[in-house]
């Protein structure tokens, strides 16, 4: 009896997937003085060489949610809408476990996911001193957890804005 070669997410997530947590700053170019903007950011990503796009494609359909895009020899699937996040990958992979260093990197940005939802359109000033300083330990909790973590540029600026809160 042949077995189905079951697709399965979870497991292209451990290898290939990463819960990403960042705090960014924006230029509006386009605006008169191109005043710049700090804000918190949560996606989620999982890349693969670019032959294996179709791969991701059945991940965005799987999930029902978030964009494939091919750049030079990489695809990149993602999912960035903040209500997207709540409502279809954190609830995905509460039913589909995760490797344990994955399982507990998910675990930290989703706790910063709800965070940066309750606090969705309003301006950095007005979040609760407290939601600001749970971002940040969050995410340094997060880099033990990541293969490549990548220097944050923007943090210091996060350290500073949550001290003044």
């Amino acid at each position: 009896m042949a077995v189905k070669n079951e697709f399965n997410i979870a497991s292209l997530v451990n290898n290939d997937g990463c819960f990403d947590l960042q705090f960014r700053k924006d230029t509006r170019h386009e605006r008169t003085n191109a005043p710049t903007y700090y804000r918190w950011k949560a996606q989620f990503v999982v890349t693969s060489p670019k032959e294996n796009a179709k791969i991701l494609e059945k991940i965005k359909k799987e999930i029902g949610c978030g964009e494939v895009c091919i750049s030079r020899d990489q695809a990149r699937f993602s999912v960035q809408k903040i209500d997207d996040i709540v409502k279809a990958v954190i609830p995905y992979f509460r039913k589909n476990c995760l490797a344990e260093k994955k399982k507990k990197d998910f675990e930290l940005w989703s706790k910063g996911v709800e965070i940066i939802k309750r606090n969705k359109g309003k301006y950095l000033a007005v979040w609760k001193k407290s939601d600001l300083h749970s971002l940040l330990e969050i995410h340094k909790s997060a880099t033990k957890y990541k293969n490549r973590p990548r220097a944050p540029k923007w943090l210091d600026m996060a350290k500073t804005l949550s001290k003044t809160a």
